[in-house]
Order: structure tokens, then sequence, then C-alpha cells
């Protein structure tokens, strides 16, 4: 790996690591207190897609770990499971946006019809089929590799620079993952991102239509847009490489350097979550509200115990002075 690009792969490890893991908590934290009080369908959803990235961050390290030595050093039976969580959370996360964007649509399309069907139980049992469907796909595709290649290797390849985790295949493995990665773009990227434009385009048409206040269609035109631009320059570049691969029929070269907006994806949610959700919205400004009574507290009562030796000192001060004179 060049060094540069060293470098930045772990630079955008470990800022989404440090940055993403702390959002998250924090979101989920208020998402669990919203649902306590009050659960919708795309709360369901969104509480979903913050496990997602958080399964996501906490494999990190092994990536981390990974790209710092240049080789894969750990044990190879981490190697097929940081694989399988890693791109089942990337994959999930999709779906889940494409989820929310489908629920905002049906509310702004048909609030009626949709009042009165969109109960909790029937987001939960959706998000479990979703999470079966993504999972089923990566199980399909750990499968092929480990019965077209030897079941010792578990995904790491011995190379002239050291051990590699799923980078190096045989031109049998290629035969068959090089079309099952269509299959995985196809259905896992391509039509989830054309339901998502679909279903924010529809919403920006409808309140554009509608009465609502002006403020209102500007923040829900900012919610489609920011959710649609993340999607793709998170997702696009990764889903793109396996289209290439499929036409050169090879494991593309840039395809390592491609996943590393799919990893900055697991901070950036939070920011999608902070203009959907007003629980969010609340939340931030309660928690910075509580920093700052914090902090007032806090300096109120340093200066009180400082302010008292300050006044306490004068006069020993003042002898010192007068004595020294």
């Amino acid at each position: 790996m060049d060094k540069a690009l060293e470098i930045l792969s772990l630079v955008i490890y470990f800022v989404t690591f440090i940055l993403g893991l702390p959002a998250n908590i924090f979101v989920l934290y208020v998402f669990y207190k919203k649902a306590r009080s009050r659960l919708t369908p795309n709360l369901i959803y969104m509480i979903n897609l913050c496990v997602s990235d958080l399964i996501f961050i906490a494999f990190l390290p092994v990536k981390i770990i990974a790209t710092f030595y240049k080789q894969w050093s750990l044990p190879p039976l981490l190697c097929p499971i940081y694989q399988f969580f890693h791109f089942s959370t990337i994959y999930a996360s999709v779906y889940f946006l494409t989820s929310v964007s489908v629920g905002r649509y049906l509310g702004a399309a048909y609030p009626i019809m949709y009042k009165i069907y969109k109960k909790p139980k029937y987001s939960f049992c959706i998000s479990i089929g979703l999470w079966f469907f993504v999972i089923g796909h990566s199980s399909f595709a750990i499968f092929l590799e480990t019965k077209y290649g030897t079941n010792d290797t578990l995904f790491v390849k011995e190379t002239d620079d050291g051990l590699e985790c799923y980078e190096n295949f045989t031109q049998e493995q290629l035969a068959i993952l090089v079309p099952v990665r269509l299959e995985l773009s196809i259905v896992l990227f391509l039509v989830p991102l054309a339901v998502t434009i679909f279903c924010y385009a529809r919403c920006i048409l409808i309140l554009m239509q509608s009465r609502m206040h002006a403020a209102q269609k500007k923040k829900a035109i900012r919610v489609a847009v920011i959710t649609v631009a993340i999607f793709i320059l998170c997702f696009a570049p990764y889903n793109v490489s396996h289209v290439v691969g499929f036409v050169k029929w090879e494991n593309v070269w840039w395809r390592r350097e491609a996943l590393l907006p799919s990893t900055c994806n697991a901070f950036l949610d939070p920011l999608i979550f902070y203009f959907l959700s007003s629980a969010v919205d609340k939340g931030v400004v309660h928690f910075w509200k509580s920093l700052q009574k914090t902090y007032i507290s806090t300096k109120h009562r340093l200066s009180s115990v400082f302010g008292e030796e300050v006044v306490n000192a004068k006069p020993q001060i003042a002898t010192t002075l007068s004595t020294a004179i």
C-alpha cells in the first residue's frame, strides 16, 4: 500500500472510530428515551441503522491493526468474521436508510392510509427481514469463497508482502465472486439507491405543492439532499468497483480505496439523524444546555472557593509588602 494512502486510511479509520462511537451511542440513547414514550416505524429503522453503525465501528480496530502492520497479523479465524460483519453492516445501513426514505414518502403521499397501517410491529418485522436478507447475502459470499478455496485459509492468503485478508483470489474463486459482487451491487445498492432517490424526489414535489411553512420546506429539502448525497458519496465508489470488476473480470486494484468512503458513513449517519429526528435535535440542545449549566455551577463553585482564599491572602500580602518596605 502506498505510504500516503496508508496514512489517509488510518486517519479515516481513527476519525470514524473517535467521532462515530460517541455520536452513535448518544443518538442510540436519545432514540431509546424517545421509544419509551412513543415508538414510530421510522424510529425503529433509525435505531437499527444506529446499531448497524455501532457494530461496524466495533470491528474497525481490526482494520486499523491490519493497515498499520501492512499485513494480516491477527488470527486467521478473525478474517472471515471481520469481513462478514464489515460488509453486512454496510449493506444493512443502505437498506435502513432506504426504509426511512420509504416511510417519509408514504407519510407525505398517503398520510391517512399510512397513519392507519404504520404500526411498530410491522416495522419491527420488516427490520428483522432486512437483517436476514443482508446477512444471507454476506453468508453466501463467504460460503462461495470457502467452497472454492481451501478451508484452512479462511480468506487469508500468503503473498510476497506477507499475509493478506480477502485480497488475493484464484481464477476459480473470481469466476464465482465477480458475478456475485455484481449481484450485490445491484440488489444491495443500486435498487435501494433508486428507491431512495424516487422517494425523496416525490417528497420534495409533494412538499413544494403543500401549504407548509417555507422554513419547514427548506428543512425537508435539506434532509433529502443530505441523505441522498451521503448515500451516493459513501456507498457508490465501492459498488462501482463491483461493476468495473465484472466488466474487466478481475479484482480491481482500487477496490480497497473505494471502501474508505463507506467507512465514513458510520460517523456521517448521526448527521442524518440530527436532521431527520426532532428527538435528536432536542437531545443535542438538552445535552448542550446541561453542559453549560455544569460549567457555570463549577465556575461559581471554584470562584467561591478560590475567592475566599484570595480575600484571606490579601492582608497577608499587604503585611509582607509593608514589612519589606
